[in-house]
């Protein structure tokens, strides 16, 4: 049975381009446009890994990493931060969160592959 990886991000066009990466690598996908989206649509499935834009409206990336972290189904789903801020405060704000790594935009498909593969639950 193929993992499931969660993308979070309010463009569309980079949801296409990260779960066309993951799929192609045999991963399922599913696609939160926001953080509540996101949240809306875990429901209590096994998603083996979430990967989190910080800027998105409604609830940014830190905001929905706390709220998933909450949640006792979700408490050791790592997550992967792919964004554009590369600032240090942000990082760490991130990872206080729950954040396990950190991705800046525009990211090599390989590179998020290989976080994918080393940071993906069994």
């Amino acid at each position: 049975m193929a993992k499931l990886i969660m993308i979070v991000d309010d463009s569309a066009s980079l949801r296409q381009v990260v779960g066309l990466t993951l799929k192609d690598a045999g991963y399922d996908v599913l696609e939160g446009a926001d953080g509540s989206d996101a949240l809306s649509k875990l429901k209590g499935q096994k998603v083996h890994l979430i990967i989190s834009d910080v800027n998105m409206p409604n609830m940014d990336g830190i905001a929905f990493v706390r709220e998933v972290k909450q949640l006792p189904n979700y408490r050791f789903t790592p997550i992967i931060m792919l964004t554009t801020e590369s600032q240090e405060e942000k990082k760490r704000q991130g990872q206080e969160a729950g954040a396990r790594a950190w991705l800046v935009k525009p990211f090599k498909p390989q590179l998020l592959l290989t976080a994918v593969q080393k940071l993906v639950l069994p």
